[in-house]
Parts: C-alpha cells; structure tokens; sequence
C-alpha cells in the first residue's frame, strides 16, 4: 500500500507495466521503505497499458523487460509516440549491458536490475526531477518565444498605427467640413458617416495597438470603443448556436481607466462564457450607471461614493453550484480539463486596480450573471469643459500659421480654418514656415504638427522664437508619443492638442489660445 505518513513529496501516480505479482509488491515496498506517496495502476498487456496512457496518465512508468505477448520495449516505443516527457524505468533482471544502452538510445530514462533494487527510490526521485526541470525550460522557453513575437507584434502595430491614424485623420475632418452643409441633408449625411467611419477605424487602431503592447497606464476609456474592440476579438470565437446581444446605455461615456486590461477581463468572461454553453444560447453584455449603498460592500472592500458603471457578462449556460462559486477567486482552481484557473483571478485584480468591485449570480441549469462595478472618474478636455456655443467657433480673420508635412491634412485644416473665418497660411516644413514669417510677419497664432521628418516641430518652434514669436501655439501629437516638453522654447501659450484632431476640439483649442493671449 501506499505509504502517507511520509509526504516529503506529492502524490505520485505510477503506471506499472509487470506480469508477475510478487515482483510488482516488491518494488512498490523499495518505494514504501523510503517514504513515497504514490498512486499505481498495474498493467501487463498493450491494450490496458495504452488505455492507461490516456485515463490514468501516469507521473512515472516502471516497467519489466520482457512478459508474455508484451514487452518493456514496446511499452518505451509507445510512450515516447504520446510524450517525451513522462519518465520510463526499466526494472529487470536480464537487463545485460549492450541492451541497457540500446534502451536509453532509444527513449528511457534509466535501468534498475532486480537483483538489486535498493537504488530504485532515488532513481525515481531523480528520473521525476528531471522531468520537472524539462517541462520548466520548456514552459520557459515557449514564453520567451511567444514574448519576442508579441515584442515584434508591438513594434510592427506601433508602425502601423501612426501610417494608419494618418489616413484616418483626415476622414474626420472631411466628415465635420461636410456635416457644415445643413442645407443638403446628403451631404450632412455623407459628412457623418464619413467621421463616424474614421473615428470606429481610430478606435480599433487604438485598442489592437494598446492591447499589442499591454499598456498598463490610466487613459480616457470611451465605452463604446471598448465593446466595439471586445466585439471583434470575439469574432473568432462566437459559435453560430450563441446569439450575443449588446446594450450599451450610453455608448460614448468615457472615464479613467485602462483599455487594455478592461478588455482583457471582459474577453475572459465572454470565453467563460461561450464555454458554459456547448449546445448553445444567448451571451448579453450591458452597461448602466448606479450608485451602490454602503452595506453593498463586503469586508476588505473600500467604498466610494459617487456614481459606478455597470458591466455585466451574463450567459444562459450550465450555471455553478455552491460549492464551485465559493472556491471561483481562489488561484488554480477550475473546472476545465486545459485550464489554469487565473482567468477569473485575473479579472478580480484587474477591477480591484480601478477602485471596482465584482459580484456574480448563477445556479445550475440557471447560467450565470457577473457584475463589474467601476467607479466613474470621467476625463473632461479642458477646452470642450468651456462648453462654447457654435458662435464662438468663429474667428475674427485672425492671420493663422498651419505647418503640417502631409499635404492632405495640410489642406483640410486650412479649408476648415478658413470657412470659420481664418486668415490661413499653409507651409509643409518648419524651414518654409520661417521664410514665410520673414517675408509676410508674425501670425497671430500658429497650428503645427509635432511629429514633422525634416524640421521637427520641436526644433521648428525654437526657430519661430528666435524669430520673435511668443504667440498661441497649438501643437498637434500623439497621445502615445507626446512631444517633450522639457526641450521646448519658453512659450507663454503653448497648448498640446492630441492627434488625431477633430474640428470641434481644434477650434476650441484655437478660441481658447487666442482668448488667453489677448487677455495676458
């Protein structure tokens, strides 16, 4: 029997490959003698022990040389077509030298001659070991692999992403200068299409690039974009039988938080889910605003007044009994065969990160309801907070410098400028930029891209205030890659604007500017 009042080491289970009886008891008692703990299933012919390879997968296998209508040599070849991993003694007392060294050419892991068994517990003990240690560099390994492709993913979204939002940018401001013509409902139809085109095409460059990279800082999370983003990586993943439903009370909240983590628990949930309904049914995600009472929280939960956004992941699935639902958080615990049991865990850490709680509903047979509950920490741009009416969008023919490299943008901005009544003149370099202010004076703002190849903006600037300028500047960048500041001239109105820019905010940003500088 087992031996359990010795545990120095886990449970192993031992798949015994021997025709005789008495040989079989007396090998388990080498391993009794120095204290196993051990589970065994005892085999002598192909078909059990093959069957035992796949229901009992064994830890370790023992095996005798030669029996009748089997052989330890083709239990070796069998194992070794399944795993590489798994540890195969041969235990025999015929054994001869030549032969044991064909054996271990050809898969085993070590030899023990019965007529001296007294080295087969540390042979054991070190054939496991090692097996371990393989599977570890193994596992190492293989995340190193897959951390240099996600590294490369990283770099090569990166790329894209600044060739892609280039493309896009100027779909939104076509899409504003078309939505001006109120009196042609195609066009006004066309304009709002072609902006809300280019601001969901934005929105998936944002999320598969922050979702590439694993950002981890906090950024504004439009709720809209982050269902949006879940609902494509789901694509994939969504069998016909399960019909998924989506109701977002209000889609364009945004708040404080982080996309990519947001997106990675709620993904978790939705797997969960789909996974809990093998014959099919209906996944529901929704969003609401509540505010929670003080005896919601649990102990170790720390309340917060204000409102909170609901997301809930509910499915019609198999459910959870009592007994699975108070063990759901604890790590490694699951329910799948493949599974780590993190999933969930990870989901819990991700909404404790934001200040959040979770809750979860289910019963068999019932499916199952997880609630996250996020504390809403909306991000206000300090420009649009001003809530100016459409008037004051205007401008008073004040003389306006726009440098922008790419020639379409270029002539977006300036045709926008200009219809809001602007003075606009357009340069596609910092070098060209200062020839036109020697030749034509100091505009009274300037508007300029951050992110220029052969004049930077940085350097651009510090030219302009050689030159003398101390006016508003509006320098357009890349959230992701904003300019550094700490190398800017000493400019008294310097306002970063985030790219890409849609008209409404560059024009605020502009009445703002210029409304500042006057006052000073």
């Amino acid at each position: 029997m087992p031996n359990s009042l010795n545990r120095a080491m886990a449970t192993i289970r031992i798949l015994q490959v021997e025709d005789s009886a008495l040989d079989a008891e007396l090998v388990l008692g080498e391993l009794d003698a120095d204290g196993f703990d051990y589970e065994v299933l005892l085999v002598d012919d192909e078909q059990p022990y093959v069957e035992a390879l796949e229901t009992f997968q064994p830890d370790i296998v023992l095996s005798d040389l030669s029996m009748p209508g089997f052989s330890g040599q083709r239990a070796l070849e069998l194992l070794r077509a399944r795993d590489d991993d798994t540890p195969f003694i041969f235990i025999s007392a015929t054994l001869g030298e030549e032969a044991a060294i064909e054996a271990l050419r050809n898969g085993a892991t070590d030899y023990i001659l019965k007529q001296n068994p007294a080295r087969l517990a540390s042979a054991v003990r070190r054939a496991l070991s090692e097996a371990e240690a393989q599977r570890a560099a193994r596992r190492a390994e293989s995340e190193l692999i897959r951390a240099q492709r996600f590294e490369a993913l990283a770099m090569l979204a990166g790329g894209l992403s600044h060739d892609l939002r280039n493309l896009l940018q100027p779909l939104l401001l076509a899409g504003d200068s078309l939505q001006d013509y109120a009196d042609d409902p195609r066009l006004a139809r066309l304009g709002a299409l072609v902006r809300d085109c280019g601001k969901r095409g934005l929105d998936m460059v944002q999320s598969m690039l922050s979702f590439a990279r694993g950002a981890r800082r906090a950024e504004q999370v439009r709720l809209g974009g982050l269902l949006e983003a879940l609902d494509l990586l789901l694509q994939g993943s969504l069998p016909r039988s399960i019909a998924m439903e989506v109701a977002l009370d209000d889609p364009d909240l945004s708040f404080e938080g982080n996309h990519t983590e947001l997106q990675q628990c709620l993904l978790n949930l939705c797997l969960n889910a789909i996974q809990a309904m093998p014959d099919g049914g209906h996944l529901r995600i929704a969003s609401s605003r509540c505010r929670l009472p003080e005896d919601f929280f649990l102990p170790g939960e720390e309340p917060r007044d204000g409102e909170y956004l609901c997301l809930v992941v509910a499915d019609t699935g198999e459910g959870m009994d009592e007994d699975t639902l108070e063990r759901l958080f604890e790590p490694f615990f699951t329910t799948k065969k493949t599974g780590t049991g993190l999933g969930l865990l990870s989901c819990k850490r991700i909404v404790a990160s934001h200040g959040g709680v979770m809750r979860v509903e289910s019963r068999p047979g019932e499916g199952t309801r997880f609630q996250l509950y996020i504390p809403l920490t909306e991000l206000r741009d300090d420009a649009a907070a001003q809530a100016l009416d459409g008037d004051s969008f205007e401008g008073n023919a004040e003389r306006v410098l726009v440098v922008v490299e790419e020639a379409a943008q270029l002539s977006l901005l300036s045709d926008m400028l200009d219809a809001y009544g602007y003075q606009v003149h357009t340069s596609q370099s910092g070098t060209a930029a200062l020839q036109w202010i020697e030749s034509h004076g100091v505009p009274e703002a300037v508007v300029m891209d951050a992110e220029m190849n052969l004049f930077t903006g940085v350097r651009t600037l510090a030219a302009l205030v050689d030159h003398g300028y101390n006016g508003p500047v509006l320098l357009l960048a890349r959230p992701d890659a904003p300019p550094n500041l700490d190398e800017l001239p000493a400019l008294d109105h310097l306002h970063v604007v985030n790219k890409p820019v849609t008209t409404r905010a560059l024009l605020l940003s502009l009445r703002k500017a210029l409304g500042s500088n006057e006052a000073a």
